[in-house]
């Protein structure tokens, strides 16, 4: 009876230390709902603060896409036109490919971007905050789109699916300093994680709140951030 005790002492004393190691900045939230994240990180994006390392992103760009495919074939619904076809699919698979390869930036942080702006609807509409924000991207000031103030475009040709693509990963003469790949540089460069996340916040918000926590600030989504880290750990693909 003794040495019973003795075991659940010890099998306590173990639960209660795995529960003192859990970092209370990543707080599970209700992943039931659509496009709901089942991660918040809060924080200034290092792992130091909770956030997923590179290494813990999925593994490639194809896997990641193959994930998401199944909300590509439906994310146009939302907007009363068109959903995109298979061979719209398999071009912006190409698009993306290619100019996160002329521009050297990791073609799963375009993909997370874009499915965060649009669930990767060939067709969505322009939004405008300030700047218009159109195509997959949303960019600042882009020219890339399939649907310019309701005049929808079907098929989505190529050459706009990658221009939309290039908008908001390389920039535009209106907004370079609002792409994806200048922000990262901006952020410190590709070498950590964290980088990514500050760039992500800065390309939904112009910039980081002079706190440094990525949640913080106004005029934008304040999980954006948190967000992408889930897409680029595959927790969230709608």
């Amino acid at each position: 009876m003794l040495f019973h005790r003795i075991i659940l002492a010890a099998a306590v004393l173990i639960v209660s230390a795995a529960a003192a190691a859990i970092d209370t900045r990543l707080i599970r939230r209700d992943g039931g709902l659509q496009g709901r994240a089942p991660f918040t990180y809060s924080g200034d994006g290092s792992t130091q603060h909770g956030w997923p390392s590179k290494d813990q992103w999925i593994s490639s760009f194809d896997v990641m896409f193959d994930l998401n495919t199944p909300t590509m074939r439906i994310s146009c619904a939302q907007f009363g036109v068109q959903n995109n076809s298979e061979d719209e699919i398999k071009d912006l698979r190409k698009a993306i490919t290619e100019v996160a390869a002329s521009i050297s930036l990791d073609s799963r942080f375009i993909l997370a971007v874009m499915m965060q702006e649009s669930r990767g609807c060939t067709r969505v509409p322009s939004t405008f905050n300030s700047v218009l924000n159109p195509g997959l991207m949303q960019s600042h000031g882009g020219q890339g789109t399939c649907n310019s103030n309701g005049a929808v475009t079907t098929p989505c040709p190529y050459a706009m699916i990658k221009l939309m693509i290039r908008d908001g990963s390389a920039g535009t003469g209106a907004g370079n300093n609002f792409a994806l790949g200048p922000l990262l540089q901006k952020a410190g460069g590709p070498g950590t994680a964290s980088s990514y996340y500050k760039a992500a916040r800065m390309y939904n918000s112009g910039s980081i709140a002079v706190s440094g926590l990525l949640e913080d600030g106004n005029g934008a989504t304040n999980l954006y951030a948190s967000d992408i880290a889930n897409r680029l750990t595959g927790t969230l693909t709608t």
